[in-house]
């Protein structure tokens, strides 16, 4: 028999692992996730809890794709040492931004800013620059060939090779405007209650019929990547990742991309504007436990796309500053002010 802590690690993973994509929309999914692990429904919900409780959870709910709604933009920030700790608490305390880390670069502070469309996130990003008395680099997505699809929790690099979509496939139509609350929602994620989708429907004034099959209908068309547990890597021991880039040739770079997103470890890869004096257009994500396993899944995967000549960089993340879930369908904005008074 295993010890108390391998017989934890198995719980974790049987709440986790499995139900990152295949999380079930019946109107008491605990109960099913329960039937299929032999256990009571309150036992799930009670590890759930735990679970988010700890931070190894971020939420069960959705990942919208590209072009679903909103917006939503990668920034770069070139700091002084002196000022990052100071500068990265004023770009965290803003409620459009889920994702700021620092990473081993001159660019050394990235983050992701999100809104409700381009104009409200290029209005915020004004505002931090002048919060911060830092510019920033716009670096917009021009194409996603791989969002994410969730952790295989079982190895040293997450995930395993995901089926390459077509360049289509990566662009959902938009989530009509009455669907906004519902998206919002998603985005949140479920209460941990027996029936989580009635409370839902509840909050929204509609049947949970409704609910449900508007879910369905978003993952069948490709506007929901998935809906399941979303995970934090750095709890789970994926405590190593870096961001790659590559300047590849614009007639090339869909049919790098669609080669690199299919590469075993890589947990995302995009096609990216240019910049001034940042000429990457060809971005990619590796997770693993420790940098020599991302190193090694990094070598492979440019190997195996043919991207061995390509100039590019490999950005380690050295602290991570904030981490939460996308908010693309709220309306939760700090004005200039607001932001300014934060510095």
């Amino acid at each position: 028999m295993g010890s108390t802590t391998d017989r934890v690690d198995d719980w974790r993973l049987a709440l986790l692992n499995d139900w990152q994509q295949r999380f079930p929309l019946d109107r008491e999914p605990f109960a099913v996730i329960a039937r299929q692990l032999d256990v009571p429904t309150a036992t799930v919900l009670t590890g759930y809890r735990g679970l988010l409780r700890d931070g190894t959870l971020s939420r069960i709910g959705g990942v919208f794709g590209a072009g679903a709604g909103g917006a939503a933009l990668l920034a770069a920030m070139a700091v002084p040492a002196a000022r990052l700790e100071a500068v990265a608490a004023i770009v965290s305390a803003h409620p459009g931004v889920n994702h700021n880390y620092e990473r081993e670069n001159e660019l050394n502070l990235w983050f992701v800013m999100t809104g409700r469309d381009a104009t409200r996130v290029e209005l915020a990003m004004q505002a931090l620059e002048q919060a911060t008395a830092v510019p920033a680099l716009r670096l917009r997505m021009q194409r996603a060939y791989r969002i994410d699809l969730g952790f295989d929790l079982r190895g040293r690099v997450a995930p395993g090779p995901a089926p390459v979509r077509s360049a289509q496939a990566t662009r959902p139509g938009p989530v009509s405007d009455e669907d906004w609350p519902l998206a919002a929602l998603v985005e949140d994620g479920l209460p941990l209650v027996e029936h989580p989708f009635d409370a839902w429907a509840e909050a929204l004034g509609c049947s949970v019929e409704s609910v449900r099959s508007r879910l369905v209908r978003w993952l069948d068309q490709g506007t929901l990547k998935r809906f399941g547990a979303v995970v934090r890597h750095h709890e789970l021991g994926y405590t190593s990742n870096a961001m790659t880039v590559f300047d590849v040739p614009d007639a090339e770079v869909d049919a790098r991309g669609a080669a690199l997103a299919g590469q075993r470890g890589v947990t995302l890869c995009y096609r990216r504007e240019r910049a001034p004096r940042w000429p990457y257009n060809l971005y990619c994500m590796v997770h693993g436990r420790d940098r020599a396993s991302v190193h090694a899944v990094l070598e492979a995967a440019i190997a195996d796309s043919g991207l061995q000549h390509a100039r590019r960089e490999v950005l380690f993340s050295q602290r991570r500053f904030k981490q939460v879930g996308a908010r693309r369908f709220r309306d939760a904005w700090l004005s200039s002010a607001e932001v300014a008074h934060a510095a």
